[in-house]
């Protein structure tokens, strides 16, 4: 069994390197509890890249990504270019042309609800608890890569959405594959009433159907489906569909779980993958501490599955969920009691490591009071 991983961290803009940086103390504690040994390579992307070598994506960078096991990555995006609609040149350039050039077809987005936030959630209780979803989206075709143009004197533009036969197909595999060890429902989201595109999704689907007998395939438009995941999220299992319904579907189902800063990510190609928390750089809270780590160390168990470091990520979702029971979390979920960044990483990795025996006092810090050493 291997034990000895190159890891690629590229902390990115905003509050990218807070939260990766409490994902690389995860691993730390990982490391020594499981006798593992991870190396790391940093490298530069977005914002931070393009000010330092005009460039959103560093040769080096791409390199230090394709020689990794697996790739940490933390956000993307700054106001100076999100308020200038003539920059030529923008992060988010950076972390599309990663994905084409490692291969990551399919973005899988987890959302589950925790007993103890549920409050936290917009909706009512006894819509969203037992929510468990998974989302898979297409993410290296469709409108984002295609054909683009724009004529500023005549006031035109255009985005050009293609897809392929063997651009959906493997997605749509995964996706049932995945369906088969849950509850066995898979429901592709597209707007076949209208698009071509999203009628080759369903013709795609139903041929691949005939492979998981075992799993009930239903169709839904975006539309509505939109207003289901806010009116029956339990309806779903695993969900497909193509590159920008899954942008907008996955964030809209982020805050069904309370907090956006909850929700990882895996970017999976054939021999690379991307593990990132969906939550964006949130330039507003960079440096102050207040940032949630949750879904980057999530992100994290995404990858110690990936690297197949099974033992591993169950134990690390175990500390997460043992960090939010005991509501040592940051401001977005306790705003009576918040912890910081690096606080809340820190009670994470101590478990990891410790467990029972960590020295955090569990019943001072429900009480909000100091730990004891």
């Amino acid at each position: 069994m291997k034990t000895n991983f190159k890891i690629a961290v590229l902390p990115g803009d905003g509050i990218g390197p807070e939260v990766v940086g409490e994902s690389i103390k995860i691993l730390e504690a990982i490391a020594e509890a499981f006798h593992y040994k991870f190396e790391f390579k940093y490298g530069l992307m977005g914002a931070e890249a393009i000010y330092k070598t005009g460039n959103p994506l560093p040769d080096e960078t791409l390199q230090i990504c394709k020689e990794s096991d697996a790739v940490l990555f933390g956000a993307i995006g700054d106001p100076s270019f999100d308020n200038n609609p003539d920059a030529k040149v923008r992060p988010e350039q950076g972390l599309l042309k990663l994905r084409k050039e490692l291969g990551l077809f399919a973005n899988i987005r987890p959302l589950k609800t925790y007993s103890s936030l549920i409050e936290k959630s917009p909706l009512k209780k006894e819509i969203i608890e037992g929510t468990d979803i998974q989302i898979f989206r297409e993410l290296v075709s469709g409108i984002y890569f295609g054909e683009k143009f724009t004529d500023d004197e005549a006031g035109y533009a255009y985005d050009i959405c293609k897809y392929n036969r063997d651009e959906i197909s493997p997605i749509v595999h995964m996706a049932f594959q995945e369906a088969q060890k849950r509850r066995k429902k898979l429901t592709l989201i597209d707007k076949a009433n209208v698009l071509d595109t999203s009628r080759l999704w369903r013709k795609v689907c139903k041929e691949i159907a005939t492979e998981y007998p075992e799993v009930e395939l239903d169709f839904m438009f975006v539309d509505n489906a939109a207003m289901q995941l806010i009116l029956n999220p339990k309806q779903f299992d695993v969900i497909v569909t193509e590159n920008m319904f899954g942008d907008i579907i996955s964030d809209e189902a982020s805050v069904i779980g309370g907090s956006i800063g909850l929700l990882p990510s895996a970017s999976i190609g054939n021999g690379n993958a991307l593990f990132e928390p969906i939550h964006g750089s949130y330039p507003q809270a960079k440096g102050k501490g207040i940032a949630n780590p949750i879904a980057s160390i999530l992100s994290t168990a995404m990858m110690l599955d990936y690297l197949k470091l099974d033992q591993a990520a169950e134990k690390l979702r175990q500390s997460v969920e043992h960090a939010i029971e005991n509501k040592y979390v940051t401001v977005d979920l306790n705003a009576e009691q918040p912890y910081s960044t690096g606080e809340v990483g820190s009670f994470i990795a101590d478990f990891i490591t410790y467990s029972e025996k960590s020295y955090y006092n569990f019943e001072n810090v429900k009480l909000g009071k100091s730990t004891i050493v």
